[in-house]
């Protein structure tokens, strides 16, 4: 087969990027600039200049990344998408000697804690808890101590356990430094909270970063394994590492140097999760011999918006210069701004103009409304319904929907008898008569009747049956023995709406899982409930082309639409700060930078619009223009459909 030509189409910097074979790489990737193309034909020309592929490894931020990414260098060496049987999970089920190692930090995690976890006492037979796992078990936790839970909010504690955890401390360590009544209160149900995944067999998603750095921090033999392994690493949207990600990257990385990291500091939205844009300025630090490549022609954007977003973006000090540009000529379209009464009045708007746009021929899927808070989507579904225009909210994962996590706990609670969260949620659902004593007596061991023992045996025995058809069978013939066994299906009414859509979410996961039926039992099984506590909010299942998206900012993070609207750009709102001093200067230049995202994501058209009266959680406020509609140079603004402009 001949060498494909992996330069054809590339600019000089895509192709000294594509082309740079040792050493530390740094690829600053502007919005739009191709860096998904560059990185996909980079690993691409590793492998057919003669690098073995399971010495690649390359770390993307969403599974569904990991995945197109995988298919397009297959794609690229093949010259056939399905060039090689693609299997499924983020490694597609291959033998690592197949292909490169691609997938996001948390499931590179767990992929090594099932190899290598018994070093450092985990059983290999774990399960991850989700996001609402968590905080049930925190609440769970917080009961048992008798804690106030309006003090001791468990989302609260949540985060809070999730800071402590991703800068490497302890419980140990935060009961020995507690010095008020919180601290020492905070200290125990973290410690509790530890020991009952410990009995469940059972890790969180910092876990799966926080355990792996801890390993090889104890067994270097561990990893320098890996490191030999893994001689070329990469790493996507490196503005986006938090602190033990950084570590990981570079522990992974430290013995042949050949470590390319692609980001954009001007994009780094994403401090609330822990995220420090910081590493992407230190890497030339960490790495002084490191070859630095920027790419500045963006492919997706007009003229008018990259003026504006580069225009606004200058304004930040924390950043490395460049300047988005575009080969494009044309006479394009200036960006439109609408000022308006109140937030109704901006709801209308929008959804008239949307409306428009579809008639004049625009595909639903090709309009997005974007804003700064979730709370500002009401008002734009209540006119979008009255002016019957399809749309969809972003951000509702399909794994999360209490019908699917019904059914993948009965999967987890049979495949992992220790999951006592998992068999508390199904074991009344359907309904069994098994209450809350009963559940506190099983779980406590304790004597139960006759008639208690017949119905806890019901539900073991259902447990079983569908142990063992995970066990000896392939995925899709144990989740439909889930539905027969259980009789879930039947809790929904076709006839009713909001029990046929959860009909139809059934369905689709029962289509979902035969792409797990190539796994040997109960592989499958395991790899489907991997995938879905892996699944982030950035990652969707659905893709609907008939509707339009309405989405904060943060979900929208790596698409791209013909025609974006960005509501709500009044000071308070957008940006969104309420801090002071030093604080507010730091928070100031992420909103910028999230502004800057979300002109970033229009191809043809931005259209800005803000309400000088806006009722938020109840109180009627007077706002201002936001300050980000200043830096924008007038010359790129009209006033939207030729109306003039309100005084700001």
């Amino acid at each position: 087969m001949s060498t494909p030509n992996l330069l054809a189409g590339l600019n000089d910097a895509q192709k000294e990027a594509v082309l740079h074979r040792s050493g530390p790489l740094l690829i600053v990737a502007g919005a739009g600039s191709g860096k998904t193309r560059v990185l996909t034909y980079r690993i691409a020309n590793l492998i057919a200049s003669g690098i073995v592929p399971e010495s690649i490894l390359a770390i993307t931020f969403t599974n569904k990344a990991a995945g197109e990414m995988k298919e397009r260098i297959i794609k690229l060496l093949t010259g056939n998408p399905q060039g090689e049987s693609l299997g499924i999970g983020i490694r597609k089920g291959l033998p690592l000697k197949d292909s490169p190692w691609i997938g996001t930090f948390h499931a590179l995690g767990a992929w090594i804690l099932r190899r290598e976890g018994k070093a450092v006492g985990i059983d290999p037979r774990f399960t991850i808890l989700d996001d609402e796992d968590r905080t049930a078990l925190i609440k769970e936790c917080i009961k048992e101590f008798g804690l106030d839970p309006k003090q001791f909010e468990p989302r609260r504690i949540k985060h809070l356990i999730s800071s402590k955890k991703t800068s490497l401390l302890t419980p140990d360590g935060q009961l020995a430094d507690a010095k008020d009544g919180f601290s020492r209160a905070f200290g125990e149900v973290w410690a509790l909270y530890e020991a009952k995944k410990v009995r469940s067999l059972t890790l969180d998603f910092d876990d799966l970063l926080v355990r792996t750095v801890d390993l090889f921090d104890k067994h270097p033999e561990i990893l320098a394994k890996y490191q030999n392994l893994w001689k070329y690493v990469h790493i996507d949207e490196y503005q986006d590492t938090d602190s033990v990600q950084y570590r990981l990257a570079n522990l992974l990385a430290r013995t042949h140097s050949n470590l390319c990291v692609v980001g954009d500091i001007d994009q780094a939205i994403y401090s609330f999760r822990g995220a420090d844009f910081r590493n992407i300025l230190q890497f030339e630090i960490d790495w002084p011999e490191a070859v630095v490549v920027t790419l500045e022609e963006n492919y997706r954007s007009t003229k008018p918006i990259l003026d504006a977003a580069n225009a606004v973006i200058a304004k930040n000090v924390f950043r490395k210069p460049k300047n988005l540009y575009t080969t494009l000529d044309g006479d394009f379209a200036k960006i439109e701004l609408r000022v308006t009464e109140n937030e109704a009045n901006e709801a209308e708007w929008i959804a008239g103009k949307a409306k428009n746009l579809v008639e004049e021929g625009a595909k639903p899927a090709s309009i997005a409304v974007l804003f700064r808070t979730n709370a500002q989507s009401r008002v734009l579904e209540e006119k979008f319904l009255l002016h019957q225009i399809p749309y969809h909210v972003v951000g509702v994962k399909f794994y999360a929907r209490r019908e699917v996590k019904d059914i993948l706990s009965y999967l987890r609670a049979a495949t992992n008898p220790n999951d006592l969260l998992s068999i508390k949620r199904v074991i009344n659902t359907p309904r069994r008569e098994i209450g809350k004593v009963l559940l506190a007596k099983y779980f406590s061991n304790l004597p139960l009747s006759a008639s208690e023992q017949q119905k806890i045996a019901a539900f073991e025995n259902t447990l079983a049956a569908i142990r063992e058809a995970a066990h000896e069978h392939p995925a899709s013939f144990a989740l439909d023995c889930v539905f027969k066994t259980t009789g879930y299906r039947e809790l929904f009414d076709p006839e009713v709406e909001d029990d046929l859509m959860r009909l139809a979410n059934l369905k689709e996961l029962a289509g979902l899982v035969k792409r797990f039926d190539v796994l040997e039992p109960p592989q499958g099984v395991l790899a489907l409930l991997e995938e879905a506590a892996l699944m982030t909010g950035d990652d969707t299942i659905h893709k609907k082309e008939a509707s339009i998206p309405l989405s904060t900012v943060h979900a929208a993070k790596g698409l791209e639409f013909d025609h974006v609207f960005i509501a709500g750009l009044e000071d308070g709102l957008f940006p969104h700060t309420a801090l002071s001093g030093e604080e507010e200067k730091l928070r100031i230049e992420e909103e910028r930078r999230l502004f800057y995202v979300a002109l970033t994501r229009a191809r043809k058209r931005a259209y800005l619009s803000l309400a000088l009266f806006r009722t938020m959680f109840g109180e009627r406020q007077v706002n201002m223009p936001s300050r980000f509609l200043d830096e924008i140079p007038p010359e790129l603004i009209e006033p939207a459909d030729n109306e003039p402009i309100i005084e700001l």
